[in-house]
């Protein structure tokens, strides 16, 4: 055989390996930029407005965005501003181009275009604890909050409260499907509005994974009472349970439903049973806060120790040893691009997919 043909065949050999490589293949991301918050602040939640493409991060001391393109700040917001509390749990994205804030004990904000709205329960909201929001076909925007979720009808801005309805009423996960079905995780299990009908399921229907270490159940009971009560996740100093406590949702591209428990892993429904990972299967914390799924599909996790990236049979987990700021991963949003950006404690960082790409750090204040 001569040299010419051994380099053709060489090269439809790479060709053929090349299309059958699967993604996780390709190296993994790594943390190539931090942005500081401060270390005593909380990013509690992200958002991506495509219009703009830009980064909202919503933390415990107020708002910011965040150019994605030069990774500039851009603007800051805190009550003064019109944020109805500088606490920022939730952020959402409505298709009008609204930025919508949801807070810790001050109700929501609504922004565009420099002006501010602010919604209370004398408005329709409600509740003034806000956490979740997402937009159904028709222009119908959910929002999540402590005594039930508000039915918002942006073409005519009428509000309507869901309650009674839902396994119960502390939602802090929404999520909607390709089939325009509403998905709610709340203190109590997994509500489904499907139309005009509701399902429900909890962990005696397999949501979260079994409490293999005997953790003590948690001090927060899922009930739905109205004493309000902090986010810690331990009890006595030590990791707590309950798998029935639902802290995100996210119906992915094949609309599986992924549900992040409080000590059960994530669990994933495929429409007729739920299938659950915890720390035994590679995952890297057993409380999850935070779900993503990015374009080459893998998802997202962030947990009490850690991100984790899953694609579907393998974990790769990062630390604070990885350039995380914090082990609490809150919020995570990812890009078109599919760049990673998490949020703990002390502030955000962004993974991509060079892992040559020099660490820069910036300062946000």
């Amino acid at each position: 055989m001569n040299m010419q043909i051994r380099i053709i065949i060489a090269g439809v050999m790479l060709v053929l390996l090349s299309a059958c490589s699967k993604p996780e293949d390709v190296a993994p991301p790594v943390v190539v930029d931090s942005f500081n918050v401060g270390a005593n602040s909380y990013v509690r939640s992200l958002a991506i407005d495509a219009a703009t493409n830009s980064l909202w991060v919503g933390t415990s001391g107020g708002a910011m965005e965040i150019d994605l393109d030069s990774h500039l700040m851009l603007n800051t917001f805190t009550r003064k501003d019109g944020l109805a509390n500088e606490y920022v749990f939730g952020i959402g994205v409505d298709s009008d181009g609204y930025k919508w804030f949801g807070t810790n004990a001050g109700g929501a904000s609504r922004y565009k275009d420099g002006s501010w709205q602010v919604f209370f329960p004398m408005h329709g909201l409600a509740d003034y604890w806000i956490y979740s929001f997402a937009e159904q076909d028709e222009k119908i925007y959910w929002i999540g909050t402590w005594a039930g979720a508000n039915r918002v009808d942006l073409r005519t801005m009428q509000i309507t409260t869901v309650k009674d309805e839902l396994i119960n009423e502390w939602v802090y996960g929404l999520s909607v499907d390709s089939k325009n079905r509403v998905w709610f995780g709340t203190e109590g299990g997994i509500s489904m509005l499907d139309g005009e009908s509701w399902t429900h399921w909890t962990h005696e229907d397999g949501l979260g994974g079994p409490n293999k270490k005997n953790l003590p159940a948690s001090a927060n009971t899922g009930l739905g009472t109205r004493d309000r009560h902090d986010l810690s996740v331990m009890v006595g100093g030590d990791a707590s349970y309950n798998p029935n406590y639902v802290f995100a949702t996210l119906a992915d591209h094949d609309d599986t439903i992924w549900a992040g428990t409080w000590g059960g892993g994530v669990s994933a429904f495929d429409g007729r049973k739920w299938r659950s990972y915890t720390a035994a299967d590679g995952l890297a914390g057993n409380v999850i806060y935070a779900i993503a799924q990015g374009p080459d599909r893998a998802y997202w996790l962030g947990t009490n120790n850690g991100l984790s990236r899953f694609d579907g049979e393998t974990f790769i987990n990062y630390t604070v040893a990885d350039g995380l700021l914090g082990a609490d991963v809150y919020a995570i949003v990812v890009t078109k691009e599919n760049e990673i950006w998490a949020g703990t404690r002390g502030g955000v960082v962004r993974l991509a997919g060079n892992p040559n790409t020099s660490e820069t750090r910036q300062e946000v204040q």
